[in-house]
């Protein structure tokens, strides 16, 4: 039984998994459950890519050779990276509506017309991320990477991607591109919004511990 990293959504902080947390360390297995930078209170310096160099540490340190890996949102961006850079690293990968950067000013368009306003976002998780995170991070997801499309075909973890379907942010037609893009994937469509492991844990914890198995 292997390891599993549970990486959060921007916003939200390692408490967030507490359920899912629990329905994967039920048989012996170890999770962890880090804070992201910019959350609950740790360090600054805000990308992608410091916060994937973050995890590679704390792997690092747990000396973990081989991992599961579920990222919610941007922490499932945050995951394609870690899969992208150390494949052999990630046994399996779930990603939960995670948001892909546009590849071209199309797709920037289209997330943008689904995108929540930033005011909104930072009123509701005032006090549990720095305001400069957010604006940090979603700036950096709404340019568009081509590379980090064609880093996909990099991904050897046999990979899960779970939208949130039509009640998402997340347009679900992206997503589907995601999947087809990694050589061993399939998608999953739940109705259930972007956060689909808090609006249908029991669904959600089965699916992910039957994949993990």
């Amino acid at each position: 039984m292997y390891p599993v990293l549970l990486v959060h959504a921007l916003g939200d902080t390692g408490a967030g998994w507490r359920q899912l947390s629990s329905v994967l360390a039920a048989p012996g297995r170890q999770v962890l459950t880090p804070d992201l930078r910019g959350h609950g209170g740790t360090a600054a310096g805000y990308t992608a890519a410091l916060v994937c160099a973050d995890l590679i540490a704390l792997l690092d340190r747990h000396g973990l050779a081989q991992v599961d890996v579920v990222g919610h949102s941007l922490g499932g961006h945050v995951a394609t990276l870690l899969a992208q850079r150390q494949p052999d690293r990630v046994r399996r990968l779930v990603l939960e509506d995670p948001p892909p950067p546009p590849r071209d000013d199309r797709d920037a368009a289209a997330i943008r017309a689904r995108a929540q306003p930033l005011t909104a976002f930072l009123r509701h998780r005032r006090g549990r991320v720095d305001p400069r995170a957010v604006r940090a991070f979603i700036e950096e997801l709404r340019e568009p990477d081509p590379d980090w499309w064609r880093r996909l075909a990099t991904i050897t973890a046999r990979t899960l991607v779970i939208s949130g379907g039509l009640d998402s942010p997340v347009p679900p037609a992206l997503l589907a591109r995601v999947a087809a893009a990694i050589p061993d994937a399939r998608l999953l469509a739940a109705s259930a919004g972007h956060h689909v492991h808090q609006c249908r844990p029991e669904f959600f914890g089965a699916v992910v511990s039957a994949f993990l198995a």
